[in-house]
């Protein structure tokens, strides 16, 4: 039950907006101008500070509409999440060898070690990235009003056939890359939500079995809305990503294919199940950190 002195200390906060999110805009604006008008490699030294600046300017309006976000409610946890975010981006990087849908214009200016320490770098940003937004699309009224779904229980039968159907995704994936690749996007989820849900870790099914959905379409925003930012700055960007794929490479909105787009959805979905599974290992089972559903569903 929320006290008087909570609420006055919520009041406090949204009264004006956050420190660290002017400081957040002043890093995007700062090194959105350099990465866009110098010339020759820039990106690599300039995608983490404009991307720090994103996560904290996002995490501000969320402090500012809500009164709490990530970084208010804990500094130290908030880094986790960079440093969580670097190895399982590197998951999808390395099941990327088998499909190529995505290469890095620009690597070739770089050596091997050099190339790992950039690339980790900006993969830390990730997840603090897609939570932020997720936690900024639950503040709104949009999503609050999704209270009821299709229901999808935690009973045996439905996890073994959620765990069976990701094996059975990421074999056609990686069999036949050209044919399956939407699979990276699915099969990480339908393997480890039901690994999370026998473990006793937060999971979606803990909403989505009373047929709330809130919390999916949160994070479903939140990465929308990151992947617009992501490929619209990575459009003038040098290095910069670029899409391979054998069919639907049609419609481009910057240098994603517009179907492209549909795999962020699953994609933010595998972000959840990866960081409770990985929080999972540190006595985090039933940590409340990430919110993504409204306070009264939780």
């Amino acid at each position: 039950m929320t006290t008087n002195i909570e609420i006055k200390k919520i009041e406090n906060v949204k009264a004006k907006f956050p420190v660290h999110g002017w400081l957040g805009m002043a890093l995007v604006m700062l090194f959105w101008i350099l990465n866009w008008t110098l010339m020759g490699l820039r990106t690599h030294w300039a995608f983490f500070p404009m991307w720090l600046g994103y996560c904290l300017t996002i995490d501000a309006i969320v402090l500012w509409r809500t009164g709490t976000s990530l970084l208010a409610r804990s500094p130290r946890k908030y880094v986790g999440l960079f440093i969580i975010s670097a190895p399982v981006w590197w998951l999808f990087e390395v099941l990327n060898l088998r499909t190529l849908n995505w290469v890095y214009i620009g690597a070739d200016g770089f050596s091997p070690l050099a190339y790992i320490f950039w690339t980790t770098l900006s993969f830390t940003t990730v997840i603090p990235a897609v939570f932020g937004g997720a936690e900024l699309a639950a503040s709104f009224d949009f999503v609050k009003r999704f209270m009821r779904g299709p229901m999808i229980r935690t009973d045996n039968g439905t996890t073994v056939s959620f765990f069976s159907a990701g094996w059975v995704m990421l074999v056609l994936m990686l069999i036949w890359p050209n044919l399956f690749f939407p699979f990276i996007w699915l099969s990480i989820y339908f393997i480890l939500e039901p690994i999370n849900v026998w473990s006793g870790n937060r999971s979606l099914a803990q909403w989505t079995e009373k047929g709330d959905w809130r919390p999916v379409i949160a994070l479903w925003s939140g990465v929308l809305l990151t992947a617009f930012f992501w490929e619209m700055w990575n459009y003038f960007s040098y290095p910069k990503w670029i899409y391979h794929v054998a069919w639907g490479d049609w419609l481009h909105i910057f240098e994603m294919p517009l179907l492209g787009y549909g795999g962020y959805l699953p994609f933010a979905l595998e972000l959840h199940a990866l960081y409770y599974l990985i929080l999972g290992f540190f006595s985090g089972k039933n940590s409340d950190y990430v919110r993504v559903a409204p306070l009264e569903s939780r």
